[in-house]
């Protein structure tokens, strides 16, 4: 390519994103100026239920606590009349079936009660909660390249997201309101040539400290639309 030529797309790409406005990593400053205007997310400290809405299955209704400054997580599922807990304090780890610590390893094995477990959904909700801003974390690959797309009648921003393989190997989209910078919507591929993985829709907002999370997310398949369920979140003491 003609060197003269390879400057002037270069050129015309860098004013594209300039009549945007922003590139990634700004389209990510001001959704975190948004959702965590003062900055709380690493002093987060809140509880909350999380009632579990899924097709053809009975409700599941989650207590979740996150305290990052005791370095603690707790997990409570109430599912067929069992109570399961979970619970990480600091370095250590305790599990309980109805109460009882001893519990047998048949249902250790039926229900995944286990420490490895613990750390899973520990990473899963604090991921979920801590969006946008986990979006910082180290391992984190920001293309910056801010997309536009319309998604029934109205615009938003879209932010590419890809981790190192150390991380994480899925692909996701996160979708910005154009005007507030709110995250509305993300979807992530295991391997987006075969249109596979889920997205999930926002709705709502909780004023968690300080911190705009939503209220409700909806999940659904990449690939054919289908409803695969709805988490509700609502603070302990509402």
């Amino acid at each position: 390519m003609n060197k003269h030529i390879f400057l002037l797309l270069c050129f015309l790409g860098h004013q594209f994103a300039l009549a945007q406005g922003f590139e990634g990593s700004e389209l990510l400053d001001k959704a975190i100026a948004y959702h965590d205007p003062e900055a709380k997310w690493e002093t987060f400290n809140a509880a909350f239920v999380v009632t579990m809405e899924t097709p053809n299955r009975p409700e599941r209704k989650s207590i979740i606590t996150v305290n990052f400054p005791a370095s603690f997580f707790s997990l409570e599922v109430y599912q067929n009349e069992n109570t399961l807990v979970s619970i990480l304090d600091k370095k250590e780890c305790h599990l309980s079936f109805n109460g009882a610590t001893d519990f047998s390893e048949e249902i250790r094995k039926q229900y995944r009660l286990d420490c490895d477990r613990a750390e899973f959904y520990k990473k899963y909700y604090t991921y979920l909660y801590g969006l946008p801003m986990k979006l910082k974390n180290p391992g984190t690959l920001i293309d910056p390249k801010v997309n536009e797309r319309w998604i029934e009648g109205k615009p938003y921003w879209v932010l590419k997201v890809n981790y190192e393989k150390e991380v994480g190997e899925d692909t996701w989209y996160f979708y910005f309101d154009q005007k507030t910078y709110a995250l509305k919507q993300y979807q992530f591929y295991h391997d987006e040539s075969k249109n596979d993985g889920e997205y999930i829709v926002l709705e709502g907002e909780l004023d968690v400290n300080g911190i705009k999370m939503p209220k409700d997310r909806s999940w659904y398949y990449n690939s054919n639309d289908q409803f695969l369920g709805i988490d509700r979140d609502r603070l302990t003491n509402n």
